[in-house]
């Protein structure tokens, strides 16, 4: 019977095979080494020398580095005030970290030290950056560090102008340096208070944040892939995933500025008092940053419920795979269109672009959306449950950004109940490391089987 169970195995071999430990999976890996980034950011904002003035709670430290770490951006203290310069620099740090990602961040310390990445190594950081093959991770890493370093100098650079005459050199500096990095990693955290709404009519600040957003969510698989398409000496096709990114990512900009001009230009509260170019500019702004930065530059509680809707509809999309961003991520979405788009005109396979989509991505992406809308919804509803004075129009904004890891708020952030403010950091940790990658962390490994059941048709619509 032993024998039988295990494959032919005999009695010892049988136990030494029960034995041996599990090695986790990438999934659990990621999944443990954000909850110990989490944890540890914890501890260093909870110390006396990281505030300015009293003392931030265990809870709010918690928040902060969730937020930090998930690149997020939703505060319950502000960010600018209530941390001094070594408090601000731990939260540089965690952004940094958790939008490159971990075991990535790993990867590129191990590589300046010399160390060997094995293939272990090397599988873990592909499953993190969405990677498909993972004999070019190494080389794709060194391609992140000059991509990260490039933009976020770059975009230091260019904020320094502006920030320098108005907090002098070395604050601005420093200024400048934190937002290019928050920018660049979709954190939208802010050391202003009124995060950028001061800069909504400045075109150097605006178009610096707007391009560093989009850079970051485009994902380093799509940037190394555009950079390799425009190499001369080996010049490689864009890939599937490289124009679909780029496709949704101009449709998803181009409409969502055109209705926030139809939604918010007539109204005094928001663009009403801008110049024509200055309402351009807030529009594009506002396209942008849901997906999913969290940088504002007008008051969203200001907002229209029609624009609303929509800065939740970018928020829940977010960026791409393998980039700083959150969200289901703007492939999903494109594959279920494509896939709708499919079943509408009677096609049985779901066509992008001359190219055949496998039925196991469609179906990955449907449990993708799914996962990630049902986790938004508990949230949502454990949100109302305790804030039951709260307006549901602002808790629902509130967990949508969680969920998509943007950090845009309406405001009520700060006033939420311990209790809430749990939620929201439940919501932050699924989202970014998606509910979907969550449960397979906390499930064993399958195992592969034969068996399948009759099939049977079922009435769908």
């Amino acid at each position: 019977m032993v024998a039988e169970s295990t494959g032919g195995l005999s009695a010892a071999e049988s136990r030494q095979w029960r034995q041996t430990p599990k090695r986790r999976t990438p999934a659990q890996l990621v999944a443990i080494t954000f909850f110990l980034a989490i944890a540890v950011g914890t501890a260093l904002l909870s110390l006396p020398f990281s505030h300015t003035a009293g003392s931030v709670g265990i809870l709010d430290s918690m928040f902060t580095a969730t937020s930090a770490v998930c690149v997020t951006g939703l505060i319950v203290v502000d960010t600018g005030t209530a941390y001094n310069e070594f408090g601000q620099f731990i939260i540089l740090l965690l952004i940094q970290i958790g939008g490159l990602g971990i075991l990535t961040f790993g990867t590129i310390l191990a590589l300046a030290t010399g160390r060997q990445i094995g293939v272990g190594d090397r599988l873990r950081v592909q499953h993190q950056l969405s990677h498909d093959d993972s004999g070019t991770v190494v080389s794709m890493v060194a391609s992140i560090i000059r991509i990260v370093a490039i933009a976020e100098i770059a975009g230091a650079l260019v904020l320094y102008v502006r920030m320098a005459p108005e907090e002098g050199p070395l604050r601005g500096a420093w200024f400048a340096i934190f937002h290019s990095v928050s920018a660049f990693n979709n954190a939208g955290f802010s050391l202003y208070e009124d995060s950028l709404s001061r800069y909504v009519s400045d075109p150097l600040v605006s178009l610096t944040i707007i391009t560093l957003v989009i850079v970051g969510g485009l994902g380093f698989i799509v940037i190394t892939n555009l950079m390799r398409f425009m190499d001369r000496k080996q010049r490689v096709r864009l890939s599937l995933h490289t124009r679909m990114v780029l496709s949704i990512s101009a449709v998803l900009i181009v409409a969502a500025t055109t209705c926030f001009l139809i939604f918010e230009s007539h109204r005094d509260e928001t663009f009403g008092t801008l110049s024509g170019p200055g309402q351009l500019l807030a529009a594009l702004f506002a396209a942008v940053t849901p997906r999913t930065a969290g940088f504002n530059s007008v008051d969203y509680a200001q907002l229209s419920n029609a624009s609303l809707i929509l800065t939740m509809l970018l928020m829940f999309v977010g960026g791409s795979s393998g980039s700083t961003a959150g969200g289901v991520k703007t492939t999903t979405l494109f594959v279920l269109a494509a896939s709708v788009w499919s079943v509408i005109r009677g096609r049985p396979d779901t066509v992008v672009f001359d190219r055949r989509i496998p039925v196991a991505t469609v179906v990955r992406a449907g449990a993708v959306a799914f996962g990630s809308l049902s986790v938004a919804a508990l949230g949502i509803m454990l949100l109302a449950l305790f804030e039951p004075d709260a307006s549901m129009r602002d808790l629902t904004f509130e967990g949508f950004s969680a969920i998509g890891t943007t950090g845009l708020s309406t405001g009520i952030t700060g006033a939420l109940s311990q209790a809430s403010r749990v939620v929201l950091i439940a919501l932050m940790f699924l989202g970014r490391i998606g509910s979907i990658s969550l449960a397979l962390a906390l499930v064993s490994q399958h195992r592969s089987t034969s068996l399948r059941f009759p099939a049977e048709e079922v009435v769908i619509g």
